[in-house]
């Protein structure tokens, strides 16, 4: 299997347009299990250069036994649209794309730096490259998008249920003790319940998992 960098087409303003899109996309979601034996996981972050005029993504792809990285790259290309809530992906996945398709070898599992299904309509920015790519993927954030919860504990590990509109659309982990939680949702081909193990098995002295922390150390030049 070989990632490509898709045609994408130029944004010509339709915001309805982009939004029923993804409530059609979010119909081929797979939210089961559905990976192979991890060998390399990749993890994948947007930031921006020249005052928001290039979008710059990162990919590092990382041993899954040793969480150690074996290789990186950053695609740089002009911002196609503005910043508009709820229609990240659109904005970042042809750079994404594009650095995804440079790699070496092709991950098993993809972490991005964003929400999965924790998402209005049920396509994050890593739901919407699962099902363009067809790779497992799993959606690590720093901020809720939308869905409330209840109390969380302090410790590492403590986790409790993002709800919205009586759904569950994610997880809220505390990746280490006493630190701000994750919002982890699966993007694709990954489970409710799977996807916060994965990324507290990823979590080491850090946060962040290893691979969205490499990822956001490339994407922001740190």
């Amino acid at each position: 299997m070989t990632i490509s960098s898709l045609s994408w087409p130029a944004w010509d303003g339709d915001v309805a347009r982009a939004r029923a899109m993804q409530t059609q996309l979010a119909t081929q979601v797979t939210l089961e299990d559905d990976f192979p034996a991890l060998r390399l996981i990749a993890g994948v972050d947007v930031g921006l250069e020249a005052e928001g005029a290039i979008t710059r993504a990162a990919a590092v792809l990382l041993d899954a036994s040793s969480l150690h990285p074996v290789a990186d790259v950053v695609a740089r290309m002009p911002t196609r649209m503005p910043y508009i809530p709820g229609l990240l992906s659109f904005r970042e996945l042809p750079a994404v794309l594009d650095a995804l398709a440079r790699l070496p070898q092709v991950p098993d599992l993809v972490f991005v730096d964003g929400q999965g299904v924790a998402h209005p309509r049920g396509l994050g920015i890593a739901a919407h490259l699962g099902v363009v790519t067809g790779l497992p993927t799993i959606g690590v954030a720093k901020n809720i998008l939308v869905g409330t919860h209840g109390p969380l504990g302090e410790k590492r590990g403590e986790h409790t249920p993002l709800l919205y509109r009586g759904h569950v659309i994610g997880t809220v982990l505390r990746s280490k003790d006493r630190v701000r939680p994750l919002i982890v949702s699966p993007g694709h081909r990954v489970s409710q319940a799977s996807a916060p193990e994965l990324v507290l098995r990823c979590c080491l002295r850090h946060r962040l998992p290893e691979p969205t922390r490499w990822a956001d150390k490339l994407a922001s030049r740190r």
